[in-house]
């Protein structure tokens, strides 16, 4: 993030920086000079929500320097003029400044004016990482990751969320896995290793099946929109034997790829498993700046002894490190520790790779000033529990 070059007095005395509205181009531009921004804060994502209207928005010093910026997607409340007002893992700003109304302020009384009657943001430093071998060590009937004493309390992230709070902001879905977005991810590190040092990262059964793979014909290969079809039925597939819903139409997935590739060629891209000239498993992933993503997973459920999944995601793995990437994000993990429950088969899979549970702050809420306002933001979460 740029910073201010002054004091701490210096900076107790300056006004609080104007929000306004960013053409794209200002707005990707200091997202590049940023480099470390979600993928879920690029203009691209508003063409993927086509039901909510959006804006970018930046903060400015007098000076006329973009000291930070957000995507801001409103939904509006039905038969009303007002809307929620959403940051997906935004805004980009220096959230360790103590200062946190120093920028907050002028946030609101921006989406004030749009109409908004309540805020999420999701802030993005963690709060919490478990090493993949502690929590091997720690597994057991009942246990969960908030049992098992953190690898690592990152000191901002744990000092913004007690600001959060006292600054009235609740914290989405509880202490729990999350709401909107994921509160446990998993990451791989990339910065500083080589190829080799990710190989011997992986567990013994990982490296196993990777040349167990490739000993049975699996081929890796990108594929393109045309395929989008078979990573969907294949989806359909997987949340059918694995207990999930993410409910999601082939045609999100399209919008999504045509977005997000309109924006930057090769920013979502499509990896297939291929053997004996089938596709049996389909994975997704972004990137932008210095960040990748493993996105979304599909597998077949035959033939899954030749292990197309695994020698999908080794593959996804080098090429993200030939992106110059400083992590893997391979996205949500349950918090489940117990190996007896059906979630916990994809926290192990993941941490074979021998990266880290990282526990984010999460994404939090508070309504605007007002009794309305506050009403509009219980009938609002209601709204939204019923669909």
């Amino acid at each position: 993030m740029c910073a201010l070059l002054a004091t701490p007095a210096q900076r107790h005395r300056e006004p609080d920086p104007t929000v306004r509205s960013l053409s794209t181009a200002e707005y990707t531009a200091f997202l590049c000079r940023h480099g470390r921004a979600s993928f879920l804060q690029y203009p691209s994502w508003a063409g993927v929500k086509d039901l909510w209207r959006a804006e970018t928005v930046g903060w400015h010093h007098p000076g006329g320097e973009i000291t930070g910026a957000g995507l801001v997607l409103y939904r509006q409340f039905p038969g009303t003029r007002k809307y929620f007002a959403y940051l997906p893992e935004g805004p980009v700003a220096d959230w360790s400044d103590p200062r946190i109304d120093h920028w907050l302020r002028p946030l609101m009384r921006h989406l004030r004016a749009a109409g908004a009657f309540a805020v999420r943001i999701g802030p993005s430093p963690a709060y919490r990482r478990w090493d993949a071998a502690l929590l091997k060590a720690s597994t057991g009937p009942g246990r969960r990751l908030a049992d098992v004493l953190a690898t690592e309390v990152d000191p901002v992230g744990a000092a913004l969320a007690d600001r959060l709070r006292t600054h009235g902001w609740q914290r989405c879905g509880g202490e729990d896995d999350g709401d909107a977005q994921p509160r446990h991810v998993f990451r791989v590190p990339l910065a500083g290793r080589s190829l080799d040092d990710l190989w011997s990262g992986l567990n013994q059964e990982w490296r196993r099946n990777v040349r167990k793979a490739a000993k049975a014909g699996v081929e890796t290969v990108l594929g393109t929109a045309a395929d989008l079809p078979e990573f969907h039925r294949l989806l359909r597939i997987t949340e059918e034997r694995d207990g999930f819903r993410l409910g999601r139409s082939l045609a999100y997935y399209q919008q999504q790829y045509a977005a997000l590739n309109a924006e930057a060629p090769g920013r979502m891209r499509l990896y297939l498993a291929v053997h004996q000239g089938e596709v049996l498993a389909a994975h997704t992933m972004v990137s932008t700046g210095r960040r990748v993503w493993y996105q979304t997973g599909a597998s077949a459920d035959h033939r899954r002894e030749v292990r197309p999944s695994n020698a999908l995601q080794w593959r996804m793995m080098r090429d993200a490190h030939a992106l110059g990437a400083d992590e893997y994000d391979m996205r949500g993990v349950p918090s489940t520790l117990d190996p007896d429950e059906r979630s916990f088969g994809l926290l192990r899979w993941k941490l074979g790779t021998g990266g880290q549970v990282v526990e984010t702050l999460g994404e939090w809420e508070t309504a605007m000033d007002g009794y309305a306002n506050a009403a509009l933001h219980k009938a609002f979460q209601a709204y939204l529990a019923r669909r």
